[in-house]
């Protein structure tokens, strides 16, 4: 791997390198590498999430040295650089039509992708659920045992290379029509309500205690989360602009696979 990431590194500062076959092997080789599991974007280690950037760079670099080709599926014709992942029978994921994954994206084993995209160098855990029309972007970081509800939106991220990906850690429940991007992390066992929108500047309040707590980027484990709004000062005057509201923890005695329903029932409230 050191010997693939300073060839990776060579061709990231001197793009004329990408004629040559062994460079374009060495990045292929970074991107089959991927597709497997080997090696991830980003991973955790020692309590963070650590990026590897030479590895979004080799997912960069793949683009130019691909050849756009016709991908016929059945009936159905794709013109693209990257081909779509096959042999889910061999890799233990159920894949329901029309469900759709590039290459160098991984999907674990027990995985169940109803319609819905998964792209290049996203890794997806073991017994997640992609639910119906779910986007997975590129590099996202989908850990074991999440739903991801109908019509979620995870981004993407490729460039800057030192943006982080999106990360949904383990036991996440994602409600239908989410919005999370911009590098925005959900620890674990977080419930999402529906139509909550996480961006790298939304205001995540946490309202469960007597004083209102403020995070970014961050939605702090087992933490219940809903939709809401907070007052704005703008030249016009004052507007109700979205934020995001911490409503209360999800218990650790509570079932995983709680649904969203009983998650804020708990805490009284219905969305």
């Amino acid at each position: 791997m050191l010997e693939l990431q300073r060839t990776i590194e060579q061709a990231w500062s001197n793009r004329d390198l990408l004629q040559e076959k062994e460079i374009q092997h060495a990045i292929r080789q970074v991107v089959n590498a991927l597709d497997v599991g080997a090696i991830r974007v980003a991973e955790p280690k020692d309590g963070t999430w650590q990026v590897n950037e030479w590895i979004k760079k080799a997912v960069v670099l793949y683009f130019p040295i691909q050849q756009m080709e016709t991908i016929e599926v059945g009936p159905f014709e794709f013109h693209d650089k990257i081909p779509l992942k096959r042999n889910y029978a061999e890799k233990g994921v159920r894949v329901v039509p029309h469900a759709v994954a590039r290459h160098g994206s991984f999907i674990a084993p027990g995985v169940v992708m109803m319609p819905s995209y998964i792209n290049i160098g996203a890794y997806v855990d073991s017994g997640t659920m992609v639910d119906t029309w779910t986007t997975v972007g590129s590099c996202a970081q989908i850990g074991k045992n999440v739903h991801l509800s109908g019509g979620v939106g995870i981004g993407g991220v490729l460039e800057p290379l030192q943006a982080a990906p999106v990360v949904i850690e383990d036991n996440c429940f994602v409600g239908s029509r989410c919005i999370v991007v911009e590098g925005v992390h959900v620890e674990k066992e977080a419930v999402l309500g529906a139509n909550v929108v996480l961006t790298a500047s939304t205001k995540i309040i946490d309202v469960s205690g007597d004083e209102p707590v403020e995070y970014k980027g961050r939605i702090p484990s087992r933490s219940v989360v809903i939709p809401g709004t907070i007052p704005k000062q703008f030249p016009a005057g004052i507007f109700q602009v979205p934020c995001a509201l911490i409503i209360g923890k999800r218990k650790e005695s509570t079932d995983k696979k709680t649904s969203l329903n009983d998650a804020l029932r708990t805490h009284n409230v219905a969305v």
